[in-house]
């Protein structure tokens, strides 16, 4: 079927758009309704304006239409999409934080979900974090320069048991990372672009200020994980065998240290109110991420307008 259709307009204001099934599914699935469903509700809604015999649609009569046919569906997926259109309304930034140690899958769903959200930026905090070491020489921040999975050597060493000392070094990396991500994070609001922030210094006791700081933004974290040990490590694995490297060796060695980092991310989760999402192989993750983005958002806007 054509992506879109001939003799179906919609009246936005002062423009005429075409008629889009594509496009309209893609506004179903950015409010949490699976792809194969949202297609199907797209093409009954084209159905029903077919046989209305109207060749031009108001803005809001096509949005009525759309939660009747979601409705049929699931009473939740029209929830939700009557929501999601009030965050859209509003056109604050979204800024998704994605958190997660290594080797849970952050950036290939990062990426998926930006397609599915419709955004066009993603950036890691590993990228913030190398720019900040081509910036800050290594003796006057070494944290900044080790593995994140790694005990810095301390000028004024404490008593602290390992697991203590593997934190300590990972917040002391996390602060300075977090300088540069809420750099970029100020960047997309004053270009009023909706961006996802990915990486394992995204951590949840370090969010507050950043919504203090950014009141005009939709700033929804969420903390991957990947609770059985042997999934985890066969994500590395897989890994180095998909790329042929031996960055899947390096990580297998860093292993404990990642699975500490994991559990006190989850610790600093649940202290903070933010939602942990258990990644597996199911293709409900993603879906499960972006209906619970969706409910947040839109719980969250009406504070915002």
């Amino acid at each position: 079927m054509n992506a879109t259709t001939p003799g179906i307009e919609i009246h936005t204001g002062s423009q005429r758009l075409p008629f889009s099934e594509g496009l309209l599914a893609s506004s179903f699935m950015t409010a949490g309704v699976l792809p194969g469903e949202a297609f199907a509700a797209a093409r009954r809604v084209h159905e029903r304006l077919t046989a209305q015999a109207r060749p031009l649609v108001a803005t809001r009569t096509l949005r009525d239409l759309a939660c009747a046919v979601l409705s049929e569906i699931d009473e939740q997926h029209a929830r939700r999409y009557r929501r999601w259109q009030r965050v859209d309304n509003l056109q604050a930034p979204l800024i998704v934080l994605l958190g997660g140690v290594t080797g849970v899958g952050k950036s290939t769903i990062a990426t998926q979900l930006a397609v599915r959200l419709r955004m066009t930026r993603v950036i890691s905090t590993d990228t913030v974090r190398e720019v900040l070491r081509a910036a800050v020489p290594q003796d006057l921040l070494p944290a900044l320069h080790t593995s994140s999975f790694h005990v810095v050597p301390s000028p004024c060493p404490t008593p602290e048991e390992p697991a203590e000392a593997l934190i300590t070094s990972f917040r002391e990396q996390v602060q300075a990372v977090s300088v540069g991500a809420r750099a970029v994070i100020a960047r997309a609001v004053e270009e009023r672009t909706s961006i996802i922030v990915e990486g394992s210094h995204v951590v949840p006791g370090h969010l507050a200020h950043w919504a203090r700081q950014f009141p005009q933004t939709l700033l929804l974290p969420v903390v991957l994980t990947v609770s059985d040990a042997d999934t985890h490590r066969n994500h590395f694995l897989r890994r180095g065998r998909e790329t042929g490297s031996r960055v899947g060796e390096r990580y297998l060695r860093e292993f404990d240290n990642i699975r500490l980092i994991q559990a006190w991310l989850c610790d600093q989760a649940v202290d903070h109110g933010v939602t942990v999402i258990e990644v597996t192989e199911s293709e409900s993750v993603l879906q499960d991420i972006v209906a619970h983005i969706a409910d947040t958002a839109s719980a969250t806007a009406p504070a915002k307008g």
